[in-house]
C-alpha cells in the first residue's frame, strides 16, 4: 500500500531522484538532452527543494510524496493557487518503475484536495505537447484540453509548446 502525504524535510534527496528519474524517462524522445538537463539542474536541486518543502504558501503549495510499504518515495509532486478560486499543478513524476499502479492518481487526488482545502474550484495544467504518458493521465482524471502556449522555462527559439488543461474541482 503506498501512503501520500505532504513531504518534510527528509524526503528532500527522494523527490530530487523521483523528479530526475521521471522527469528524463518522460522527456528523452521530446526534448533535447541538454534542455532536459538544464530544466533538472534548474528545478531539482538540493537547494531549491529543501527550500519548497520548507516554504509553503498559497502560491506554493509544498511538495507531496507517494511512499510505498518499504519507506521508499516513489512519487512527488505539489501545485499551487495562482487566483481566489484557480489552482495549478506544477509538478507529478513518478519513479518510472512504478507507473500503472494508482500512484499517480493518488498524488494528484490528495493535491487537489489540499487545493479544494485552499478554496480552489478549478484546477489547471501543463503538458508538453507530445507526452504520451501524461495527456492520456490528466484527461482521464477529467482536465479537458483548452489550448497551448509556449513551454516554461524552455528555449523558445526551439518551440516547444505546452498544452493547457482544466477541470472544474470541489464541486
Amino acid at each position: 500500500m503506498v501512503e501520500v502525504r505532504k513531504a518534510d524535510g527528509s524526503n528532500v534527496a527522494d523527490i530530487i531522484r523521483v523528479c530526475e528519474a521521471g522527469y528524463r524517462e518522460t522527456y528523452k524522445s521530446l526534448l533535447e538532452k541538454e534542455d532536459i538537463e538544464q530544466v533538472i539542474e534548474e528545478f531539482y536541486n538540493a537547494d531549491r527543494i529543501a527550500r519548497e518543502v520548507r516554504d509553503i504558501s498559497d502560491e506554493w503549495n509544498g511538495w507531496f510524496v507517494a511512499v510505498d510499504e518499504e519507506g521508499t518515495v516513489v512519487g512527488a509532486g505539489g501545485g499551487g493557487m495562482t487566483g481566489s478560486e484557480t489552482a495549478e499543478l506544477f509538478v507529478l513524476y513518478l519513479d518510472p518503475e512504478r507507473k500503472r499502479e494508482g500512484i499517480g492518481g493518488r498524488l494528484l487526488e490528495a493535491i487537489t484536495e489540499d487545493h479544494i482545502a485552499r478554496g480552489a474550484s478549478e484546477q489547471w495544467v501543463s503538458v508538453t505537447k507530445g507526452n504520451e504518458m501524461g495527456i492520456p493521465f490528466y484527461e482521464k482524471s477529467g482536465f479537458v484540453y483548452k489550448g497551448e502556449r509556449p513551454s516554461h522555462k524552455l528555449p523558445s527559439e526551439k518551440s516547444y509548446i505546452s498544452l493547457r488543461y482544466r477541470r472544474e474541482i470541489g464541486k
